[in-house]
């Protein structure tokens, strides 16, 4: 009981500090517009992961820790195009749990962290580099292979086909990869075109990739759904 009551007056001096800060500095809610909070309780439990896999029209496998709609959309928008860099402490935990549920499920020993590369220019117009950030605050250690993606148009009015072509060349990698594992990470997956590029483009240097993990993906797009292994014991080889 005693713990209880020490919880509960944590929450609510967290609470008022909030309340203070946001007198301070108005803000609104990433997720939803209600104003003082970065993100409100509602949209925190929209954000609370349900880990899913996947597969990349590749065959690798791809673990994600939300869906991407709703209140989880408009905080990766904000966090992302309106240079919200706070948001990555409410985005982060989703990306853990899709780390987590690809641990569960596949063998990822000796398996490094990188992380798919944005472009100069677009960490320019951001002022951060939001996969990296993510990274960051999931407190995973993160391999430095890739150097910063080569100039291409936006992928969002693209077709799958066109993402694809889009996307070739776009990936380089810097450092010495063969024999290596190496689990790649992203903020969204939608077609998967992105992630395989970037997988290619480590394959072709001798590396192996066992999975990627995102903190949101769109699965209806692509690939068959897949458990972990207590749950699907055959789902992976």
């Amino acid at each position: 009981m005693h713990r209880g009551g020490v919880l509960f007056r944590l929450d609510t001096v967290r609470e008022a500090a909030l309340d203070a800060l946001a007198l301070l500095l108005p803000v609104e809610c990433a997720g939803c517009g209600l104003p003082d909070r970065a993100v409100c309780a509602d949209c925190r439990a929209a954000l609370r992961p349900e880990p899913s896999g996947r597969r990349l029209p590749d065959g690798t496998p791809v673990f994600s820790g939300l869906d991407y709609e709703g209140a989880v959309r408009q905080v990766i928008l904000a966090f992302k195009e309106q240079g919200r860099a706070e948001l990555a402490r409410a985005l982060a935990p989703a990306l853990g749990a899709a780390v987590v549920e690809a641990g569960d499920t596949i063998d990822l020993s000796g398996a490094e962290v990188v992380a798919v590369p944005g472009s100069r220019r677009a960490r320019r117009r951001r002022g951060f580099d939001p996969v990296a950030a993510l990274v960051a605050r999931a407190g995973l250690d993160r391999a430095r292979v890739f150097a910063p993606a080569r100039p291409h148009a936006a992928q969002k009015t693209l077709s799958i086909e066109e993402r694809a072509r889009n996307l070739d060349g776009v990936f380089e990698v810097t450092a010495s990869v063969a024999g290596r594992r190496f689990l790649l990470v992203d903020d969204v997956v939608t077609t998967g075109a992105t992630l395989s590029a970037a997988a290619r483009a480590l394959r072709s240097a001798g590396a192996e990739v066992v999975a990627a993990a995102v903190v949101a993906s769109t699965p209806k797009l692509f690939g068959p759904s897949v458990g972990s292994r207590r749950e699907r014991p055959a789902a992976f080889p």
